[in-house]
């Protein structure tokens, strides 16, 4: 999927969907348009007739029903036109946020895992929720405002011309005048606008983060400190706010100035006129009527395009984000991925996260298929980039892993996602129910299905004793569960997944005695008949491995089963002599 990055062509790319739709209502506004230059001419004739007729005229109203005609088909056209546009902008617009949206997500969504790493959440979601809003203000200030204003301008000027010269003259300086001062304004404003974006932006940020944490912040009660940290922010968006403030109400005042010039030239052209006999009263009439009308909505106009620009610095602003490009696709031609055994094999991978610090080099490795391996190893030496990698979170430097044969830079990635079952640390749940969670792992499994998995998982027993069952919402990241409980529910999910190659990386805090046990009870029924790989922290877990891959500074540095790597006096036996309560270390004790 590609989207557009600059401005116009990423409006243009979701308009040319409804572009019908979008021309039927610029043709609609084409006859509002109409209307407002005409009818002062209309008003004209009449005005004109009026003064030439005597009032006690008998065929009065038979002589004046022309020009009244000709207003009336006018203003019921018009209004019709506008009556059906507003209907099929009513129908449009939702459509087209819809598409923004979607297609935003979409993209969105395919990051890598870095962009997510490297951006707060709720940054990324008001980005997502900007475009839709800002692209449907833009299109609104274009028919409304720029679009008709304009048409309307061009064909009064066209008419006046034909009146007299010297108020069309004045009318299009006034214009253009008012226009290039807007454009020379239009830079600053865009700037001071998308830094004021960025601005809330950032603020939005810290905010979500600290709401994130609030029960950190309340267990150390820093809500004074919090309050107090989120000041330079607040601070930083009222300063980039009265920049752009300014910028605005030194472009108004410019507007005003031009709009009194005008006034005071209009109205001493028409005075000096009627006097010398080449301004009729119907002259009078329709100049009047027109300058004020197209006064008030070239100033509409104007002023709304300083919304439009700080509406273009939004949409710049979420696109510079959003719409990066992907560090890792998925190439025409590829095929999903097939597994019939769950053999893993790393043949030469070198990867890095920063050039010249090599986590693994040339690294040569085979799981076979159904083995069951520990990974253990300090905090950094490389156990999650380990497991990363074979979820293609990120592109190797060199060298290739194979899955029965197949190259997974080759593959769709949710083709081998789909293959794959990962149990994170601290498992994450939708606020959705706990149905809706456990069915996650498999979208078309039935309710039979996802009850048999949880009691597989040891959860049955306590969902039903929530008072809504299976229909208990989970709170966000599913914060109305214990730990153990998530993890079970995640467990439960993995089972209904029923992926040949499963990923567990255990929990690092201590559980109670029966929830360790009903965990463990459910890992072995989830472990069976399929290659596993533990980012072990246990050593209960590590007991019924197979086989352990021992790390250390990003090398795998001993690999072998316990009793063996125990034997050998090496790293391994280092970590395990330094177990603590059951629990592997995290990092090496200081001397």
């Amino acid at each position: 999927m590609l989207i557009p990055k600059t401005l116009g062509a990423f409006l243009w790319h979701f308009i040319q969907k409804q572009k019908v739709s979008f021309g039927i209502i610029l043709g609609c506004t084409s006859f509002w348009a109409i209307n407002e230059s005409f009818f002062p001419y209309f008003v004209k004739i009449l005005v004109n007739k009026v003064e030439s007729l005597d009032r006690f005229e008998p065929q009065l109203w038979l002589k004046l029903s022309g020009p009244i005609f000709l207003m009336v088909i006018c203003w019921v056209v018009m209004e019709a036109a506008m009556q059906f546009q507003g209907y099929l902008t009513y129908k449009v617009l939702p459509r087209f946020r819809a598409a923004i949206r979607d297609e935003v997500f979409e993209y969105t969504r395919q990051h890598d895992h870095t962009f997510f790493a490297n951006n707060f959440a709720g940054s990324i979601a008001n980005k997502i929720s900007d475009l839709p809003r800002a692209s449907e203000e833009i299109i609104l200030i274009f028919v409304y405002n720029l679009f008709s204003t304009t048409l309307a301008f061009l064909i009064s000027l066209f008419i006046l011309a034909q009146v007299n010269w010297y108020f069309a003259a004045l009318l299009g300086g006034y214009y253009c005048l008012i226009v290039l001062a807007t454009i020379l304004f239009q830079p600053l404003i865009d700037k001071t606008s998308q830094a004021h974006a960025e601005s809330v932006v950032r603020l939005n940020g810290q905010i979500v983060d600290i709401l994130s944490n609030i029960i950190s912040v309340r267990l150390f009660a820093r809500g004074p400190y919090e309050r107090k940290y989120l000041n330079p922010f607040q601070n930083e968006e009222i300063l980039k706010s009265e920049k752009a403030s300014f910028i605005n109400e030194l472009l108004n005042f410019v507007r005003r100035v031009l709009c009194l010039l005008f006034i005071g030239g209009m109205i001493g052209g028409l005075i000096y006129g009627w006097r010398e006999g080449w301004v009729s009263i119907g002259d009078f009439s329709l100049i009047t009527i027109t300058s004020f009308n197209l006064l008030g909505m070239i100033w509409h106009m104007t002023y709304n395009m300083n919304q439009l620009f700080k509406e273009m610095g939004t949409i710049r602003a979420a696109l510079s984000l959003v719409i990066q490009k992907h560090a890792i696709t998925d190439f025409l031609g590829e095929k999903d991925l097939n597994i019939s055994k769950g053999e893993i094999h790393f043949e030469n991978v070198t990867f890095n996260y920063l050039k010249n610090t090599n986590l693994f080099k040339n690294q040569n490795l085979v799981i076979e298929a159904g083995q069951k391996v520990g990974l253990v190893g300090f905090s950094g030496s490389g156990k999650t980039t380990f497991v990363n990698l074979m979820l293609r979170f990120f592109e190797l430097n060199e060298g290739r892993i194979l899955i029965d044969g197949q190259d997974i830079a080759k593959v769709t990635q949710d083709s081998l996602r789909t293959h794959i079952a990962m149990i994170p640390q601290e498992p994450m749940l939708f606020h959705r129910t706990l149905l809706e969670n456990i069915r996650y792992g498999r979208l078309d499994a039935s309710d039979e299905e996802v009850l048999e998995a949880a009691k597989k998982a040891h959860c049955h027993e306590f969902i039903m004793k929530l008072e809504q069952g299976y229909e208990t919402m989970v709170g966000e990241r599913g914060i109305k569960l214990s730990g153990g409980q998530r993890q079970r529910i995640a467990i439960a999910r993995a089972i209904l997944k029923n992926a040949p190659i499963l990923i567990l990386d255990e929990a690092t805090s201590a559980l109670d005695s029966v929830t360790e046990k009903l965990i463990q009870a459910s890992l072995k029924v989830l472990m069976k008949g399929r290659t596993t790989i533990v980012i072990a922290h246990r050593l209960s877990t590590l007991a019924d491995m197979d086989r352990i891959l021992v790390f250390k500074q990003g090398q795998i540095v001993e690999d072998g089963p316990q009793e063996e790597l125990l034997k050998k006096e090496g790293h391994f036996a280092k970590l395990y002599a330094l177990q603590s309560g059951g629990l592997l270390p995290e990092k090496a004790k200081s001397s």
